[in-house]
């Protein structure tokens, strides 16, 4: 069975830890909040993260559904270019990529609800299509 989240990824948005990136990644929205808004708990929640970020993948890939999409190329499209609905097309969301596209990821808010629910999303499609 092909995994669902990549380690290496993962530890590439740890980086930019202070930014919950990978906690969103690994489908932790609640706690990528919180290190949003703390910086990573201050940095010493970041910190401790390099070390859980296997424990992280791991449950992600229980919990999510792995399929056509991979989820890897569609959070480096959400990251780099989510407000700009990039992630949405590649998802086949066509209508609401182009409303992202137009409205700067319809005004930051609609890239930040991807951040929380975007695996739930790619797993959904994945599963639809089997």
């Amino acid at each position: 069975m092909e995994p669902t989240h990549s380690k290496t990824i993962g530890y590439v948005l740890w980086i930019f830890g202070f930014t919950g990136a990978h906690r969103f990644y690994f489908g932790r929205p609640i706690t990528g909040v919180i290190w949003m808004c703390t910086g990573g708990l201050l940095g010493i929640g970041w910190l401790i993260d390099v070390f859980l970020i296997p424990w992280m993948e791991n449950t992600a890939e229980r919990k999510y559904k792995n399929g056509r999409l991979d989820f890897s190329v569609t959070w480096i499209l959400n990251t780099f270019l989510g407000y700009l609905g990039i992630h949405r097309m590649y998802m086949g969301k066509w209508i609401t990529g182009i409303i992202w596209f137009c409205t700067g990821g319809l005004f930051v808010f609609g890239w930040a609800y991807d951040f929380c629910t975007l695996n739930g999303q790619i797993s959904e499609i994945n599963e639809s299509e089997r």
